[in-house]
């Protein structure tokens, strides 16, 4: 049977070349975003299937029904990867903000990370040799907080933390899952708040699907920003505040 992989944020960015990655490799891609008419353009420039759902993140429950309305829709699907995400520069600290990349990035990431994990434990085909694999892509922004992007940082610190979780969790499950956690620097996308070793959601893609392939748990996109990551851990956070500032 042919591969299957579901990409939740898949009409832009990091989501949308990662999709065409995939399919590159032999995927059949499921799709999932707000933008309906940009998907099914995508996806009708894909060398294989795509299938495409209509999924705002911010309704967790409607997105969870979305999400197994089109695993149900493919043939298999082996990977879930788990783009969306927003990031709203807000100084003012305006709720309205605040609330979206709460709702989308951790609400609607945890919704459909555990409905990812329900679908391949419960499936009755095992088309592979594994029962799935889960892909969080978060940020090296999660690492530390910073002013006017305060939330979104927190977010993505969840998004690790909870795929984290999820992995110790697996641990001592029956079904071999694997989970990985992607931390990419600064792409160019529209989500971008900086050009410092900046890459192109392609390049993003083609180190993301290697990692897929090596079924890693943990890859920074690209691989330098593990420095970063590094000297962040050993700032003494009065400093990290100086330097952010």
């Amino acid at each position: 049977m042919a591969k299957g992989a579901i990409v939740v944020g898949g009409s832009s960015g990091i989501g949308e070349a990662l999709a065409r990655e995939l399919a590159e490799d032999g995927y059949a891609v499921g799709l999932a975003a707000r933008r309906t008419d940009r998907m099914r353009r995508i996806g009708s420039e894909l060398p294989t299937s795509a299938y495409v759902a209509t999924m705002d993140l911010s309704d967790p429950e409607d997105a969870r029904e979305g999400f197994f309305q089109l695993a149900e829709a493919m043939p298999s699907v082996d990977v879930v990867v788990l783009s969306a995400g927003v990031a709203d520069l807000n100084y003012d600290l305006e709720w309205a903000s605040e609330r979206q990349t709460i709702d989308v990035n951790v609400r609607g990431f945890a919704a459909i990370a555990t409905a990812a994990l329900s679908y391949f434990e419960t499936r009755p085909d095992h088309a592979s040799a594994s029962d799935g694999h889960l892909v969080g892509i978060g940020s090296v922004a999660g690492r530390f907080g910073n002013g006017g992007t305060q939330a979104y940082n927190a977010s993505k610190a969840f998004v690790s933390t909870y795929l984290e979780g999820l992995r110790t969790r697996q641990a001592g499950s029956d079904a071999d899952v694997t989970i990985t956690t992607i931390e990419p620097g600064f792409v160019d996308t529209e989500m971008s708040y900086g050009s410092f070793w900046q890459c192109s959601p392609e390049t993003a893609a083609a180190q993301i699907a290697r990692a897929i392939r090596k079924k890693k748990t943990h890859a920074y996109v690209t691989r330098r920003w593990r420095l970063v990551a590094w000297a962040l851990s050993l700032l003494p956070n009065a400093v990290l505040r100086r330097v952010l500032s």
